[in-house]
């Protein structure tokens, strides 16, 4: 039977749309299955990728992330990378060949995980950015929940213009090498020097977050520029702590001949700023378990979701150090 002129055309368009498809598929998104709407806690089960412990403020995150998985009765399947990506892609991996509901990461850097993304979102597995960021399309990951490191970066200037009256030489402990946060408050601090044209970086270099190698770096810059460094812009607080250590060490005065501003506001800060070694603690919160869980769950119910859930911070100075260092959980 020869095909009617409406069969012909629906056949040309059947073949259009075939060829098409073919040859660009489109991007994979998680479908949630029927009775997700009907999952809680207890019912799921998440792959967490930790960057490692080289910090108190790490060492917290882990903690809360941890403690509140068990609160809620969460499947937790948890991996610490120790800093290296390849076991973090090498965990991914992992938790797609597990078929997890959900994955919360932190990434140690933020290039380089568009593949590995792909393979979860192929996979239908959600993924959530946990305290960083990585530079990735963003249909590839659902939310991000973390700090505004940039801000960050602008109130420690902000911080370190009123504490040296805006003239300053300043040596700059950066984080990891191509971490969000380090590349953010890099930038932010930079925008707020533009309006202070006596406050100058004479050095910058990286701690790579870590109080050994914050004092190293500090060493090093007490080395080479000497009494010449009048402030230090630590990145995290292990980094100030280790620059303190070398300060004091050289035989000047941390906070007194050096003023010190630091990013994180962790238990240790808050015993330096009262000891008068350091000036300044611009707050990072690392107690993110709880609003984590609350996103998974959301996610894996299909429930609409922000692209990005903020942290709530603050800026501490030495003089609220004592009345809130008793309540500080990290």
């Amino acid at each position: 039977m020869k095909n009617s002129p409406v069969l012909r055309t629906a056949l040309i368009l059947t073949t259009l749309l075939v060829t098409v498809s073919c040859g660009r598929a489109a991007p994979a998104t998680p479908t949630a299955p029927a009775d997700a709407a009907a999952k809680d806690y207890d019912d799921l089960v998440v792959g967490f990728a930790q960057i490692g412990a080289e910090s108190d403020w790490r060492t917290a995150n882990t903690l809360s992330i941890r403690e509140t998985a068990d609160q809620l009765q969460v499947e937790l399947k948890f991996s610490d990378a120790q800093q290296k990506q390849e076991n973090q892609i090498r965990a991914l991996r992992s938790f797609i060949a597990q078929r997890v509901d959900v994955i919360g990461i932190s990434p140690v850097v933020e290039t380089g995980w568009e593949p590995i993304f792909r393979e979860a979102q192929a996979a239908g597995i959600p993924i959530i950015l946990v305290d960083r960021r990585a530079a990735v399309p963003e249909d590839l990951y659902v939310t991000y929940l973390g700090s505004d490191f940039v801000e960050e970066g602008r109130n420690a200037a902000r911080v370190m213009a009123g504490l040296t009256g805006g003239r300053a030489n300043i040596v700059e402990l950066l984080g990891t090498v191509d971490s969000a946060p380090a590349n953010d408050r890099y930038k932010g601090f930079r925008e707020i020097l533009r309006e202070y044209p006596g406050m100058r970086i004479i050095d910058s270099e990286s701690g790579d977050f870590t109080r050994a190698k914050g004092r190293e770096v500090m060493v090093s810059f007490l080395r080479t520029h000497g009494r010449a460094i009048t402030a230090v812009y630590a990145h995290n607080d292990d980094m100030a702590l280790g620059a303190i250590q070398a300060i004091e060490a050289y035989g000047l005065r941390p906070g007194v001949d050096i003023k010190i501003v630091s990013i994180d506001a962790a238990r240790g800060a808050f015993e330096a700023m009262l000891a008068g070694k350091l000036n300044a603690a611009i707050e990072c919160n690392p107690l993110l378990g709880p609003q984590f869980f609350e996103l998974a769950l959301k996610v894996v119910r299909g429930e609409t979701v922000p692209r990005w859930v903020p942290s709530i911070e603050d800026v501490f100075l030495p003089d609220s150090a004592a009345e809130i260092l008793p309540t500080r959980k990290y």
